[in-house]
């Protein structure tokens, strides 16, 4: 009879999978931020309302590059879910871009 003495195997989530997690949250914490804390927090402390879109707005490109990253590791990778992940990023992507374009205008007027 022989003994197993090989450690169990802990999954470690696909780099990929991790990479789009990663992007999602980098989004929403953006989306989080501009909806529901400063618009609250900041005239509470009595900061401006221009702070906001200061605030978001380099958030919002992080989250760009993120969910750029996002796609190019699953279509790297090959994932099975490239496609509805990618779907998602740009969709994701196409919401930031507005959002940025928001913030800039708001900034400069």
């Amino acid at each position: 009879m022989t003994v197993d003495t090989a450690p169990a195997q802990v999954e470690v989530p696909n780099t990929a999978e991790r990479r789009f997690s990663q992007s999602m949250v980098v989004s929403g914490t953006r989306c989080l931020l501009t909806y529901l804390v400063l618009p609250f927090l900041l005239p509470v402390l009595g900061v401006a309302d221009s702070v906001g879109p200061a605030i978001s707005l380099p958030i919002g490109l992080v989250a760009i590059v993120f969910n750029g990253l996002s796609i190019r590791r699953f279509w790297g990778s090959d994932h099975r879910l490239k496609w509805p992940v990618s779907t998602i990023n740009v969709l994701v992507i196409g919401l930031l871009c507005y959002l940025t374009v928001s913030d800039i205008v708001e900034l400069a007027g």
